[in-house]
């Protein structure tokens, strides 16, 4: 990933832990949910004038889904056991904006039965 800015992309971690997370992702980009998989079929290949990564470790602490570097746009699709976590999703995204980062949080259901709707909403986070 080229970076225009000096900011680490991993603050204060150690090496074993960024590689711990290099390796879950790794795994994660090869088992992609149903609804992840459809998503990622519509905006890669800067489909929507954006280049997106999928499962990009960021900060030496988190996952995340879909990563828009360029745009510093996080795009995290939420269903199942997701709905139990709100708080601590909350705070992961309150850390993420600290960091310069937006996230969009969208639910896996939705992008399952509407993914124009789904691509849409992708598209209007971009134009922010």
């Amino acid at each position: 990933m080229t970076r225009t800015d000096n900011k680490p992309l991993f603050r204060n971690r150690s090496a074993a832990r960024i590689a711990l997370l290099d390796e879950r992702a790794r795994g994660m980009r090869v088992a992609l949910t149903a609804s992840e998989a459809l998503l990622w079929g519509r905006i890669r290949g800067r489909r929507l004038g954006a280049v997106f990564r999928r499962q990009v470790p960021l900060l030496g602490r988190f996952i995340a889904d879909f990563l828009a570097p360029a745009e510093r746009l996080v795009i995290e699709v939420d269903g199942g056991h997701h709905v139990e976590r709100a708080r601590a999703y909350a705070r992961r995204d309150a850390v993420l904006a600290g960091a310069g980062y937006r996230v969009l949080r969208l639910d896996a259901a939705l992008v399952m039965r509407d993914i124009e709707a789904t691509v849409s909403r992708v598209r209007a986070a971009l134009e922010r």
